[in-house]
């Protein structure tokens, strides 16, 4: 009889269509993985994936048993939260993604205080590519994703939480922050910094240089939001960051200084996301409540 664990690998692939990183999010060797395919697909009778094509697909009943195996994959996870939630207080270890442009600058203090209201709660905190970590809250690796927008599709359920603004920044003796006055056409051929092309921010990133003109650089693409900054910092380009990371311990103008550009401003929105109709729907919302408190109470500081 098939087990859960080989229709967890099984959706893995059909999200990230790819050996290897199915393997890696499941924290298994790829032989492992594909080992267990090959045993799902004997006791099944059927074949399951086309391994002659890259990226990897599925065949049509493979495809089918996948869509039923990420219901019933979610189907036990809600099962299991239900039980949790019976207990009317918040238990157990919830599975928390969370962008690594945002969760080091915002997350600490939260933590702290879900803790201290609730401490038979634990949490699970995994930085991820928004786009793959969404992919693990349909197919039930993860319970809540703080990610930014957008977000779609009647299987999840997504609460805005805040928006944010983005600041362009130099090193301190860019020519740019010797003007007066800096203006969008100013900003045209400027070389932008971002993170490498699987994150969200990236994309983002990627309109705001086709607004001002400026060219993306692909050669130099960042591993964090503390590379970006040093990058920038050294002259290599202009980098975009986000302002919690700014008014962070880690961020600052230490190194390099705000570009204010006059008649041009970029925000990006964040949202706590989780699957419709979860059981543990309540602390769901509880904790993006905390996440969306924690964040005005920062922005308010900081302007007083």
């Amino acid at each position: 009889m098939p087990t859960l664990r080989q229709f967890q690998y099984l959706v893995a692939v059909d999200d990230l269509k790819h050996f290897g990183r199915a393997a890696a999010s499941l924290n298994v060797s790829q032989p492992t993985l594909s080992q267990q395919l090959k045993t799902l697909e004997h006791r099944l009778g059927a074949s399951l994936i086309e391994r002659s094509y890259t990226p990897v697909q599925l065949t049509p009943i493979g495809r089918d048993i996948a869509a039923r195996a990420r219901k019933l994959l979610m189907d036990v996870r809600d099962m299991e939260a239900l039980a949790r939630s019976a207990q009317q207080v918040m238990t157990g270890t919830i599975r928390f993604g969370v962008t690594p442009t945002l969760g080091p600058y915002l997350m600490p203090n939260i933590i702290a205080d879900l803790h201290r209201q609730h401490p038979e709660m634990h949490m699970y905190i995994r930085e991820g590519i928004p786009d793959e970590q969404i992919a693990e809250l349909r197919r039930g690796a993860l319970d809540m994703v703080l990610t930014p927008l957008s977000v779609s599709g009647m299987d999840l359920h997504s609460q805005h939480l805040f928006h944010e603004e983005l600041h362009l920044v130099a090193k301190p003796d860019h020519p740019l922050l010797g003007k007066a006055n800096i203006s969008k056409a100013d900003m045209a051929g400027s070389k932008i910094l971002s993170l490498d092309r699987r994150h969200h921010f990236h994309r983002q990133v990627g309109a705001i240089c086709d607004d001002l003109k400026a060219e993306l650089l692909h050669d130099y693409e960042g591993t964090s939001l503390d590379s970006l900054r040093q990058m920038a910092g050294s002259g290599l380009g202009i980098a975009v960051l986000p302002d919690l990371y700014m008014r962070s311990e880690v961020g600052g103008e230490l190194i390099v200084k705000k570009l204010a550009v006059e008649g041009w401003s970029a925000t990006r929105a964040i949202a706590a996301v989780w699957r419709s109709g979860a059981s543990y729907s309540n602390a769901f919302r509880d904790i993006a409540n905390a996440v969306s408190k924690e964040a005005q109470r920062i922005f308010t500081e900081k302007q007083d």
